[in-house]
């Protein structure tokens, strides 16, 4: 470490997740040439890191907002980049982060040119503890009736707008996006459908009944004031917000993001009855690739051949808006071409309940922002490592864009009375 050498995280160094910090250096040598790292390890003690080139200015001071890498993980200017480009030591392995208790904790450091692969003399360092709860947030976990997830609420009086969760398809919860949105004034309720807690290993069907169930529960709690409930979903859950949205009542505001038009993998029961059969894959349609993950894109079976449209679900349907997200390079499957689907359906049916925004150079997993890019991961369906596409820059300036855009649909959307809050209360 170098005495004169300083590293600062501003305006702290301890923030929410989904906050930007400014990364600055001082006291270096005009005109220094070093390498700026960042280094973090997951739950599953995966470690990923990062590391960029830069040259100090003529007072021996680096500002990541104003100065460009110059090679590294990144290049330009970039001031997120070091967090954005970490990459995991371990091929195809996504960053996990899931329960909200377990901040994500960042190194950074600086250090002198490197010499060919070694790793110069380290000058200075600092940590950045990024929260996934807010100060004030209440995290309950649920274990009522068929409800097996975890509550968040915000801190103070009320009303919030309430928002279900249902991350993904995956076995298991993840807590961050529910914790951090919760961060943002919103009552969350982030649901599993199966392999948590005393559920089911596996499932061959899923029941919209459960969804009701949550949906009752949400809007029974103190603090909420929206009248109906806003849905955010990612992946196969996209098409399962749909069908809540069209077959159940209560739900105002719905945010499908990379999902599907139709109903996928397992077939949908209502009342004990099949209301949706299930659009099937096809894994020997997958594409491999030198990197020994696939490209799943092409997959699944035509929603719009003749024999599938029984599992298109019927969004004209839904009496609540709907935001479809799109990214464009998404290599899981047809996402865009999912969502022009559906804008053509709700308009051929003269509905305007909708609104949609894709994002050119972005992959499947679009997450709150400032977590390491995932490039591939290993996939529960396909049983092997799958490429999910995107370009990281482009898919991390997606991932800011959209964070702030699903808080405002939202808040747009939920509208809250404080009169309905004292009336439970």
């Amino acid at each position: 470490m170098s005495p004169q050498v300083r590293l600062r995280l501003l305006p702290s160094a301890r923030c929410l997740f989904d906050e930007p910090v400014q990364v600055k250096v001082a006291g270096l040598r005009s005109r220094q040439v070093v390498a700026m790292r960042a280094r973090s390890t997951d739950e599953k003690g995966v470690v990923f890191s990062s590391t960029a080139t830069y040259r100090a200015d003529g007072s021996g001071e680096i500002d990541l907002k104003r100065d460009p890498s110059l090679s590294g993980s990144y290049m330009g200017v970039e001031p997120m980049g070091l967090l954005w480009s970490m990459s995991a030591d371990i091929l195809h392995k996504r960053f996990q982060k899931n329960n909200s208790l377990n901040p994500h904790v960042v190194k950074f450091s600086v250090h002198e040119e490197e010499e060919e692969e070694e790793e110069g003399r380290m000058l200075a360092e600092a940590t950045n503890e990024r929260l996934l709860i807010g100060e004030g947030v209440s995290r309950l976990p649920i274990k009522e009736g068929n409800i097996r997830g975890v509550l968040f609420t915000p801190p103070g009086g009320g009303p919030f707008p309430a928002v279900l969760d249902l991350y993904t398809f995956g076995g298991g919860l993840s807590e961050k996006r529910a914790s951090l949105l919760a961060s943002r004034g919103f009552v969350v309720l982030t649901v599993a459908l199966y392999g948590h807690d005393d559920m089911p290993k596996k499932i061959k069907e899923v029941h919209l009944d459960y969804f009701e169930e949550a949906i009752e529960l949400l809007k029974q709690q103190d603090k909420v004031g929206s009248k109906g409930v806003g849905i955010i979903s990612l992946s196969k859950s996209g098409d399962l917000a749909l069908s809540v949205a069209s077959y159940l009542p209560g739900v105002e505001a719905v945010v499908w993001i990379n999902g599907c038009c139709a109903n996928t993998v397992l077939p949908l029961y209502y009342k004990k009855k099949q209301v949706l059969p299930a659009l099937v894959i096809d894994i020997s349609k997958l594409i491999p690739t030198e990197s020994g993950a696939s490209i799943g894109k092409y997959v699944l079976h035509d929603p719009l051949a003749e024999e599938n449209k029984a599992s298109l679900v019927p969004i004209e349907e839904a009496k609540g808006r709907f935001l479809f997200v799109a990214s464009e390079d998404d290599l899981n499957w047809d996402s865009k071409g999912y969502m022009d689907e559906m804008v053509e359906r709700l308009k051929r049916h003269g509905k305007d309940n909708f609104e949609s925004v894709s994002y050119p150079g972005a992959g499947h997993y679009l997450e709150p922002p400032y977590g390491p890019y995932c490039p591939s991961s290993f996939h529960g369906v396909a049983n092997q490592p799958i490429l999910w596409g995107g370009e990281p820059r482009s898919h991390a300036a997606a991932e800011v864009h959209l964070w702030k855009k699903i808080q405002e649909f939202f808040r747009a959307q939920l509208s809250c009375d404080a009169t309905e809050t004292k009336a439970k209360l």
